[in-house]
């Protein structure tokens, strides 16, 4: 069984609702991944040393990712240096604006962890609908099979 660990942020509803379609795809692959699905603001530095794989879920919020997202990778960055590195991970961000900002701070970041970015970043402008609903169940489906198969 792989761990996967996927934090998140919304005040909106719009990143939770994005938040419950990645969950749903990695739902399809529970005999292989066991899933762990926090707040930002309720993860810590034990739930990331424990996944093999991460998602991570925020708005936008100024051209950036939220606060809660950004808290969290400062709580883990200096006590997980070295005892992360290659961990494969995704993204999903709620926009009101084009939604690249927060992508962009969350890829600089990630780099100095040493993740491996798997999948393309799903940017989502307002309220779900069926296409972007399926593009992160995709997302979840994606991490959840490539960590299952060894893949990643």
């Amino acid at each position: 069984m792989k761990n996967l660990l996927l934090i998140y942020s919304s005040q909106t509803g719009h990143t939770e609702a994005m938040m419950q379609a990645v969950r749903d795809g990695v739902a399809e692959f529970s005999e292989d991944i066991e899933l762990r699905c926090l707040r930002a603001l309720d993860a810590g530095l034990d739930d990331l040393l424990w996944a093999q794989g991460l998602l991570i879920g925020t708005p936008e919020n100024f051209g950036y990712m939220s606060g809660a997202v950004k808290d969290f990778l400062d709580r883990t960055y200096y006590p997980a240096q070295g005892k992360v590195t290659g961990l494969p991970y995704a993204v999903f961000v709620n926009a009101e604006n084009d939604g690249t900002g927060a992508v962009s701070a969350i890829e600089r970041i990630a780099i100095g962890y040493g993740w491996s970015k798997v999948a393309d970043a799903i940017i989502v402008k307002g309220a779900l609908d069926d296409a972007t609903r399926k593009r992160c169940i995709e997302l979840g489906q994606t991490l959840a099979a490539g960590l299952a198969c060894g893949v990643f």
